[in-house]
């Protein structure tokens, strides 16, 4: 539902179209008298009960009834999460897109998968400001677990807004190129007026370890392994990958790439400078059977346990390519994602039960967060000293978490807001409020569909998947109203047939017995009648299963 308000001249509203009380999904719309500014447009992936479900992504139905005032999309990073939604949303709204080249190499491939334009990519580079409408963006490097991460300040003519995108504060990154906290804090000392900032850490005390701690870990494993290596991470994860070739160079190896999306993150990555492998060290997965187990790791997806990925398949024995053998060592260089936790648990079993050795637990230091722990988010705080708090990217605990802190440093309450999608928070240079709400949700992707698959669809999917379906065919003359043939029942993941004969003929037996009574009154509405039968067979079915099928009639007219 939206609830409709009048735009306040003079004020500036940053509405959240995603990315609160979730993880993934991020869209963030600012807007100041006719121009709206777009930041960033991901995904999130289907929870358990949306059976079917590819893909999750905003619903952009403030952007569509406003599309002549949005001037382009800015992007913070190349994830999935940030970047995921724009093969859907550039269908329906072509604007200007500006990210760091890494970013948009990414994008740029997601587009031609889904057959859309990349002429309105436009690279940017930390440090770089464009102006859109009447805003001037500034982009600031920050690190991330995918290179080229970037904040971004926004200069409005009410104040300055400063996004955070995902961040860390990494001292040692592995690129050498540390977050800019001279421009950070050169904004604190202008004035900032709000800061929407990365919460998915905020439950976590401390700091979050530099990444160069996992080529620390690597060292070790590499050094104990005696055969074939093989790691699985997020294809995304740049600097993870080239800390495994260096790694593999150190211990003269060969390193294979394995699975469609890190194969075409490499490419990108490699392409653009963002990775470097000394000639003859990188290999084609064909070759790996050319060298001794003891020289070769594979660098492959499936850090998730995701049931097409390249690993999960080796797990199963159901890849071309690569079986596992005794005497592999895998490496899971990752932390499942919430939800995932069952099929990363899976995939380690079955790689164990073909003589792996699996090396997962973060206990050993293969992987670390990408996201800011507590110290760092208080560290940023102090930096910008922003005058209004809006915590971003992460669910409501984290947003809470957030907000917690904010106020330990110092913040009003009433200057600080918890928001949820579709909110619109309004902000003069002293005051802000909540000022109504806009259309915000979810936009289901089903294969080709998208939005087409909804509450009811998948309410019906989830009866079909715990109870099953019954059909009920039945020809009936029109004319006369009686039955000419049937009731013939179909069952399908209700009961198995042939072991229940009785249960089927008493069925067809009440499905008859309410026919009867609409050929004696003389019922001719075939609506009537299948709501007549779906009644009595479902209240006798409960009655003798103590389940509910999905009881769907067929009358067959002659």
């Amino acid at each position: 539902m939206e609830v409709y308000f009048l735009l306040s001249k003079g004020k500036l509203q940053i509405i959240p179209l995603g990315g609160l009380g979730e993880i993934g999904k991020n869209m963030t719309a600012v807007r100041y008298g006719n121009d709206i500014l777009v930041i960033d447009a991901g995904l999130s992936f289907p929870e358990d009960d949306m059976l079917g479900i590819d893909l999750v992504i905003p619903d952009i139905t403030y952007l569509l009834d406003n599309r002549d005032l949005v001037r382009a999309i800015v992007l913070t990073h190349g994830h999935e999460d940030h970047i995921g939604a724009l093969p859907y949303v550039l269908k329906q709204l072509m604007l200007p897109v500006y990210g760091t080249p890494l970013t948009l190499g990414i994008l740029e491939g997601r587009l031609k998968e889904n057959g859309v334009s990349n002429s309105m990519l436009n690279a940017v580079k930390p440090g770089d400001q464009i102006q859109v409408g009447c805003f001037k963006v500034g982009f600031i490097k920050v690190s991330h677990s995918i290179p080229d991460a970037v904040g971004l300040s926004i200069k409005t003519p009410v104040g300055t807004v400063v996004h955070t995108g995902d961040f860390k504060i990494d001292q040692t990154p592995v690129d050498g190129r540390v977050t800019d906290f001279h421009r950070f804090a050169e904004l604190g000392d202008q004035g900032v007026l709000v800061m929407l900032a990365d919460s998915t850490n905020a439950e976590r005390p401390g700091y979050t370890a530099s990444e160069r701690m996992v080529g620390a870990t690597f060292d070790d494993a590499f050094r104990k392994a005696r055969d074939r290596i093989i790691i699985a991470t997020f294809s995304s994860n740049v600097h993870r990958i080239q800390q495994a070739i260096d790694t593999a160079c150190k211990f003269k190896r060969k390193v294979a790439i394995l699975g469609r999306s890190m194969v075409n993150v490499a490419n990108i990555a490699f392409e653009l400078g963002y990775l470097s492998a000394p000639e003859g060290v990188l290999i084609d997965i064909d070759e790996i059977n050319n060298y001794p187990a003891s020289q070769i790791v594979i660098m492959t997806t499936g850090s998730q346990g995701e049931p097409m990925s390249a690993l999960s398949r080796m797990a199963m024995s159901d890849h071309k390519k690569v079986d596992i053998v005794p005497g592999d060592t895998i490496i899971i260089s990752a932390t499942p994602i919430p939800g995932n936790e069952k099929m990363v648990s899976r995939t380690i079993d079955f790689l164990l039960r073909q003589g792996a050795d699996v090396i997962y637990e973060a206990a050993y230091g293969i992987h670390v967060s990408g996201h800011a722990s507590q110290e760092e988010l208080k560290l940023m705080h102090n930096l910008l000293r922003p005058k209004f708090f809006i915590p971003v990217h992460g669910e409501f605990r984290h947003l809470v978490k957030h907000a917690k802190i904010a106020q330990d440093l110092g913040m009003a309450r009433d200057h600080i807001f918890v928001a949820e999608n579709g909110q619109v928070l309004e902000f003069t240079a002293d005051k802000g409020v909540v000022n109504g709400k806009v259309t915000a949700g979810k936009v289901l992707v089903d294969g080709l569909g998208v939005g087409d698959v909804g509450n009811i669809v998948l309410r019906d999917r989830r009866q079909l998947s715990q109870e099953g379906i019954l059909i009920v065919v039945v020809t009936m003359d029109k004319q006369r109203g009686c039955v000419v043939s049937g009731p013939d029942i179909v069952s399908r993941g209700f009961v198995y047939v042939r072991e229940s004969e009785q249960l089927m003929d008493e069925a067809r037996e009440k499905v008859k017995q309410a026919l009867e009574k609409f050929e004696t009154e003389n019922v001719t509405e075939w609506a009537s009648i299948k709501s007549g039968v779906r009644d009595a067979l479902g209240k006798f079915l409960y009655e003798r299963t103590r389940r509910r099928p999905m009881i769907l009639p067929i009358i067959m007219e002659i």
